[in-house]
């Protein structure tokens, strides 16, 4: 590649605090030293926040084309000139639909390698669905786009990494979901992503129980010995560094995760809620297992705090930064 990594950023929901935070990363003139950040949003709608916000040192370079991006300029590729209202703190239809405008937008560019590597800024969940838009979150539509249905999240700091068998399954589901063979494809995504996208070698993975104290020996819960056990010693069996499964409580209590390079939990809020308290400010989400390369920071829209200038922009600078980590690691290791 003989051109600078282009980076793209979607603008998520418009009424959250998700300008505030690409804003104020972008505003850090060294991040163009080793990427040419590229903004999939709307010029009027940056203004807006921009002025409410009362940056006035920072801008964008505008364009439509993104041949025509500048090297040393944050840039924002317009979408739209249309007006478009902005109703801080509040889930509204047209936030939704300028949400999901910019994510195919930027995926159609990341298709045809226009930029190396995307970066999702927060989207209302429940605002975007549609007809056209019809997924539970960034992961599993990047998953359906690209054809890879072994794809996984995954939560990244300096601190720890997380990795989940689910992704946004209801509890009651969880059951009917789980199975040995599922556990183990996550296994080995989780493995080969440490390996090749962080150059880590012979990573140590650890896998956390189902039930509440690995379920007793059965006494609380069979899932441990029945699905659990077995997938980690076919991966074991498969020269995976791999051990478990460790109760949640005491493993992130004790302070055990840290023996590991990364752990994989079960569900969602079983790996979600020790991250966030240990990494809340500077955690990134990656989907792992993609041919592509996918980040965002790892808080939401923030409605409550939406244009109070008062939100952190680390995590979405981390998750910046860690898309170009990932892409250089991968360029480089397929040299």
């Amino acid at each position: 590649m003989n051109r600078t990594l282009r980076i793209g950023i979607t603008h998520g929901d418009i009424n959250g605090i998700s300008y505030e935070v690409i804003m104020k990363a972008l505003k850090d003139n060294r991040i163009n030293e080793f990427c040419t950040p590229i903004v999939y949003g709307l010029a009027k709608v940056a203004s807006y926040h921009r002025k409410t916000l009362g940056m006035h040192d920072f801008s964008f370079q505008i364009t439509r084309n993104i041949s025509n991006v500048s090297l040393k300029n944050p840039n924002l590729l317009n979408l739209s000139d249309k007006e478009v209202r902005v109703t801080l703190g509040e889930s509204s239809s047209i936030a939704g639909q300028v949400a999901v405008q910019s994510i195919n937008a930027a995926c159609r560019d990341l298709k045809n390698q226009e930029i190396d590597a995307i970066v999702t800024a927060p989207i209302n969940k429940y605002s975007v669905q549609s007809d056209d838009f019809n997924f539970t979150g960034h992961t599993e539509f990047f998953a359906h786009e690209f054809g890879a249905p072994r794809s996984m999240m995954m939560m990244v700091s300096d601190r720890l990494k997380v990795g989940f068998v689910t992704n946004h399954v209801a509890i009651h589901d969880l059951p009917g979901v789980l199975s040995e063979n599922l556990v183990l494809q996550k296994i080995e995504i989780l493995d080969h992503s440490l390996k090749t996208d962080f150059l880590c070698t012979n990573p140590k993975i650890a896998v956390l129980s189902l039930n509440p104290h690995g379920g007793d020996t059965g006494l609380i819960g069979t899932e441990e010995n029945d699905i659990i056990k077995p997938a980690i010693n076919d991966a074991f069996d498969k020269n995976i560094n791999v051990f478990g499964p460790f109760p949640a409580d005491g493993f992130f209590a004790s302070g055990q995760y840290m023996e590991f390079d990364a752990t994989l939990a079960i569900y969602h809020d079983q790996g979600m809620i020790p991250f966030k308290l240990l990494s809340m400010e500077d955690g990134v989400n990656f989907t792992a297992g993609l041919p592509i390369v996918r980040t965002s920071p790892a808080h939401g829209t923030a409605y409550h705090i939406a244009g109070k200038n008062l939100a952190s922009a680390d995590s979405m600078r981390k998750a910046i930064y860690l898309a170009i980590d990932i892409a250089k690691n991968r360029l480089n290791s397929a040299v």
